[in-house]
C-alpha cells in the first residue's frame, strides 16, 4: 500500500498499532473510527467482534470475507433462523472461528437485535442513544492512553446484556465503539483524527 502523504511531501502519521499489515492499514485509513449508521454494518462487527474474544482483530480481518459468505452477508434476519444444520456447518467451516459458544451466541445476538430493531426502529437508533447522537472524541496523544473500556462500554454491555445479547462484554463493546465511530480513539497526530472529527461534525442531530 502507498503510503498517505501531506501537501509538503511528508508521510502522513498513522495510529502505530495498524501498521505491521496491509490489511491493518487499510482498516484502519478507510473502516476504523467511521461512524455506524448502518444496521447490517452494525451486526457485522457485532459478530466479528465477538468472534475476536481472546484473539487477535487482524486474525478476524483476515477471515472476514469468510464470515460474509458463512453467515449470509450478515443479514440478522437469516442468522437469527439458524438451526443445529447449519451450526454444524459453520463448526466444519475451517475459513472462521470454530468455536460453538461463539457461533451459538451470535445466533442468540441475531435474535436480541432483530428485537431491538422492533422496539427503536433500527439498532443503530439504539446503540447512538447511549451517547446522544454523538461522535466521543477522546483526544488520545499515545496508544498506551487508549482505555479498554469505559464507563459508557459498561452501560451498554450491562443493557444489552439484559436484552438476552451474549459473548458481548464491555471491552469487546468499547472496541465496537470504536470500530463504528461512536468513539474517536485516532491518536491526535494521525491524520484520520482529523477526518473523523469533521465527518463527526456532519452527523444530523439525533431524532427523538
Amino acid at each position: 500500500m502507498q503510503s498517505r502523504v501531506c501537501g509538503d511531501g511528508r508521510a502522513m502519521k498513522r495510529c502505530g498499532w495498524c501498521e505491521k499489515d496491509e490489511l491493518y492499514t487499510r482498516y484502519h485509513d478507510e473502516e476504523w473510527g467511521v461512524p455506524v449508521f448502518d444496521d447490517r454494518k452494525q451486526f457485522e462487527f457485532l459478530v466479528l467482534e465477538s468472534a475476536q474474544a481472546g484473539l487477535s482483530w487482524l486474525t478476524i480481518l483476515r477471515k472476514r470475507e469468510n464470515y460474509r459468505a458463512a453467515y449470509d452477508g450478515f443479514d440478522p434476519q437469516k442468522v437469527a433462523l439458524y438451526d443445529e444444520n447449519k451450526i454444524a456447518e459453520l463448526m466444519a467451516n475451517k475459513g472462521i472461528v470454530r468455536n460453538r459458544l461463539k457461533i451459538a451466541a451470535s445466533i442468540t445476538n441475531a435474535a436480541s437485535f432483530l428485537v431491538v430493531q422492533k422496539e427503536f426502529g433500527s439498532f443503530a437508533n439504539y446503540i447512538w442513544s447511549f451517547t446522544g447522537g454523538k461522535v466521543i472524541t477522546n483526544g488520545i496523544k499515545t496508544l498506551a492512553d487508549i482505555p479498554a473500556r469505559s464507563e459508557l462500554s459498561d452501560r451498554i454491555a450491562s443493557d444489552m446484556k439484559k436484552r438476552g445479547f451474549r459473548f458481548l462484554g464491555s471491552v469487546i463493546i468499547y472496541s465496537h465503539l470504536q470500530a463504528t465511530g461512536l468513539i474517536n480513539d485516532h491518536l491526535t497526530d494521525c491524520f484520520r483524527y482529523d477526518e473523523i472529527s469533521a465527518a463527526a461534525k456532519d452527523i444530523p442531530p439525533a431524532r427523538d
